[in-house]
């Protein structure tokens, strides 16, 4: 009779240790890589809760403690590899856009860029003057990191250091020597040379004496002596208006984010406030931002597809030539092909802007025997330029899908056809380019996308110029939509980041159609 499994005697085996097995070399290699997100993640959670961001502090915190429970849990292991993707998705992809459309229903942008709060004290601030018969107080203009601050000797002979942010505050340990002081702990006290380098902003700092506002400020216009300056403007917080002492004229908080007078004017700076859809009213109706934005749309739909039509012929044509294998040396040539490839896009089209200078420039000076034609001076020019180095550039990236999916077509449909008396050019518009275009047009989709989008071009080779005149904003003949919210948010003469968001989400939508679109068209090419 058999013994059951269990009865049978069984090998003595060698014991292992299972807590040496459990904690290991990868299990301590993991214990610090999470702990560094741990540290990272806390930061972020004491940053963000500094500034009272407590939306990203709940975030922050549920994304730490599921970053430990997935990684020390063995119940978890598909959860390792999907978590890492899925924080990146939502801190550069998801929190991104949901932060862009949220500005592009606010007012945010110069002279609006913070709260209520901290325009009324930099109200207060800047618009102040001497208080009469404030006593001159020796000073020295003293810098930690990237902020600048003033260490001043005080009546009593403490020394007191403060700087825009921080009122002044007695600091022990303090050298000084005469009425000058030589040393402040924890600040570094700038000499003349590097005070009068920066005089601009060493002028322009206040230095709050407390933290009410209303009790001054220290300035100075040499370096060396300081003295109390007091706002001409009052705030009264019970009746939320701010009143000018000197004409007693009162501002009230008005719906658009600032104090305003009776007869229109308003104090700068105001706060940030939700304005609705008037971002993308204006965009569409103002006839400041209406009249350039639609030019710019009409020449970024026509630039993303001639880019797309133009590389895309090219580099088939090329790709068709050197798959005949008639051709000597087809490797040699597609190597050649594909080197304008290798090269950084940003500085292929710095070369070609240097190449295309009107009085410089390779091409008018030696091809062209000394001629001066405005490649990027003259609107249209400028466009054709645009689109020839985009085509230098991306024609390789079609050489090469378009070689790919020739070489993946059966030959014997072609032969078939070459037997049934079809010409090249039928076999080609009937045979060829819709099997192609089944594997390509996923990617000319894509591409068109690229170039709906395409910064670097349109910056480094004419900086979106020649511009239009009497622009509100700085636009030019070749911006396209991404460069007229770059130049809205950053380079126009006040910044608008309400409005350049709200660019932001119709470029959104209008690409998003576009792919939609193109899929949609894409699936009837599979039914051949």
């Amino acid at each position: 009779m058999r013994r059951p499994a269990a009865d049978l005697p069984r090998p003595d085996l060698p014991r292992t240790d299972s807590h040496a097995r459990r904690y290991g070399p990868g299990f301590l290699a993991k214990l610090a890589a999470v702990g560094v997100v741990d540290a990272l993640g806390v930061y972020g959670i004491f940053a963000a809760s500094a500034v009272s961001h407590w939306g990203i502090v709940a975030v922050l915190a549920v994304a730490v403690v599921a970053v430990n429970w997935v990684y020390f849990s063995r119940r978890t292991v598909p959860a390792k590899y999907l978590v890492p993707g899925l924080l990146f998705l939502l801190i550069f992809q998801l929190f991104v856009m949901a932060y862009t459309g949220y500005v592009s229903f606010t007012n945010y942008g110069d002279g609006h860029n913070s709260t209520k709060e901290d325009a009324v004290t930099a109200i207060l601030l800047q618009n102040d003057r001497r208080v009469e018969g404030s006593p001159t107080v020796p000073l020295v203009v003293v810098r930690e990191g990237e902020t600048l601050g003033f260490a001043v000797v005080q009546q009593d002979g403490d020394v007191a250091v403060g700087s825009a942010e921080e009122p002044l505050a007695v600091v022990d340990d303090a050298v000084v020597e005469g009425d000058r002081i030589t040393a402040v702990p924890g600040w570094e006290v700038l000499p003349f040379g590097e005070v009068a380098r920066i005089q601009q902003e060493v002028t322009g700092l206040r230095v709050p004496l407390t933290e009410d506002p209303h009790d001054g400020a220290v300035r100075t216009q040499n370096g060396s002596s300081g003295f109390v300056s007091r706002s001409f403007y009052t705030y009264d917080a019970a009746a939320d208006t701010m009143t000018n002492t000197d004409d007693g004229t009162v501002y009230r908080p008005s719906d658009s984010g600032s104090f305003v007078a009776e007869d229109g004017r308003a104090l700068t700076p105001g706060w940030r406030v939700p304005v609705g859809l008037d971002n993308y009213v204006e965009m569409f109706t103002s006839s400041r931002v209406s009249g350039p934005f639609f030019q710019v749309l009409a020449w970024t739909f026509a630039f993303a597809a001639l880019s797309v039509l133009t590389t895309f012929a090219l580099g088939l044509f090329l790709a068709m030539v050197f798959n005949d294998p008639r051709v000597r040396g087809r490797r040699l040539y597609r190597v050649a092909l594909i080197l304008p490839y290798a090269i950084p896009g940003f500085l292929g089209t710095l070369v070609w802007r240097g190449m295309l200078n009107e009085r410089f420039g390779f091409l008018n000076e030696v091809i062209l025997g000394g001629a001066s034609i405005p490649w990027l001076n003259d609107p249209w020019l400028a466009k054709l330029s645009v689109i020839g180095v985009n085509l230098w550039i991306g024609f390789p990236y079609m050489f090469l899908i378009c070689t790919g999916a020739l070489q993946s077509i059966p030959g014997d449909v072609i032969e078939s056809a070459r037997m049934d008396g079809a010409g090249r050019l039928r076999i080609f518009r009937s045979i060829t380019l819709p099997l192609l275009l089944v594997s390509t047009a996923p990617l000319l989709i894509a591409s068109f996308a690229f170039n709906f989008n395409n910064f670097n071009i349109i910056y480094m080779l004419t900086g979106g110029g020649p511009n239009f005149p009497d622009a509100p904003i700085p636009l030019g003949a070749t911006d396209i939509l991404i460069t007229m919210v770059y130049a809205t948010a950053f380079e126009g003469g006040q910044r608008d980041y309400g409005l350049a968001s709200a660019m932001s989400i119709v470029i959104f939508i209008i690409v998003g159609f576009v792919a939609w679109l193109g899929f949609r068209q894409t699936r009837k090419l599979e039914e051949i």
